[in-house]
């Protein structure tokens, strides 16, 4: 699956189409069946120039009614503990891998997921953020395209081209599992470290960097100080393994 084809651009490249331009492409989005049980499209919402950007696995009920991620109880643990990473919510952009809810929150089927991978791979290409932080299993299998599950994933980071990689526990999953909340909150002080040791700049020059070397599958974010496990060299945006490919 190549670049998705956005009107008035020809190659774009990362930080070249606003999410203004990636939202009016998706429109009234009729491309699987979600469109007839829908509420609301949940497009994703936040800074559009966010170092740090979260990955859901889809709306739920209470994103479905107001079309914005994270909202109810999630999105309140959510806000809570990212004061642990020395963050804002102001500060991140949150998306979710489907931009519809699946009826009773049921997995994402293929063929949705399929349906929705373009967009969210032009959200990403739009903010390219230094750090994708992935919030539970279907999250976490679609960016890192691997079926090994999130408490052997978390607790690390994991390169992937420009991108950090943070998979961590859903925070609505860890509502109901003190311990994953203790490993959520555990994760976020690991992000705040790593954001703190590597301040504004040097992400900025790495995302130029990447800008420039991404049709050969170049440039990475600077690497983390700690346990990181490496997504094989030189993936590049286009490419950016999700599931359904």
């Amino acid at each position: 699956m190549g670049v998705m084809h956005i009107p008035g651009h020809e190659h774009q490249g990362p930080r070249e189409v606003t999410l203004e331009e990636v939202r009016t492409v998706l429109g009234d989005c009729r491309l699987c069946e979600l469109s007839q049980t829908r509420t609301n499209i949940v497009f994703g919402v936040g800074n559009p120039h966010a170092r740090v950007m979260f990955v859901g696995e889809a709306p739920g009920r209470n994103e479905d009614l107001q079309g914005e991620p994270f909202v109810g109880r999630a999105g309140e643990n959510l806000n809570s503990i990212l004061s642990l990473a020395g963050l804002r919510r102001e500060d991140i952009y949150i998306a979710n891998v489907l931009k519809c809810r699946p009826p009773g929150n049921r997995d994402p089927r293929p063929d949705e997921v399929l349906a929705c991978a373009p967009f969210l791979r032009e959200q990403i290409r739009s903010i390219w953020p230094d750090i994708i932080v992935t919030l539970g299993n279907p999250a976490t299998h679609f960016v890192l395209k691997t079926e090994t599950g999130i408490t052997r994933l978390r607790g690390r980071f994991h390169q992937m081209g420009h991108f950090v990689v943070m998979p961590t526990f859903h925070p609505a999953a860890a509502l109901r599992n003190p311990k994953w909340q203790e490993l959520l909150e555990a994760d976020f002080r690991m992000l705040g470290d790593y954001l703190a040791r590597h301040p504004v700049g040097a992400g900025a020059a790495a995302a130029g960097a990447g800008a420039a070397d991404d049709a050969a599958g170049g440039a990475a974010a600077p690497a983390p100080e700690g346990p990181m496990v490496a997504v094989p060299a030189g993936t590049p945006m286009d490419h950016l393994p999700l599931a359904g490919e």
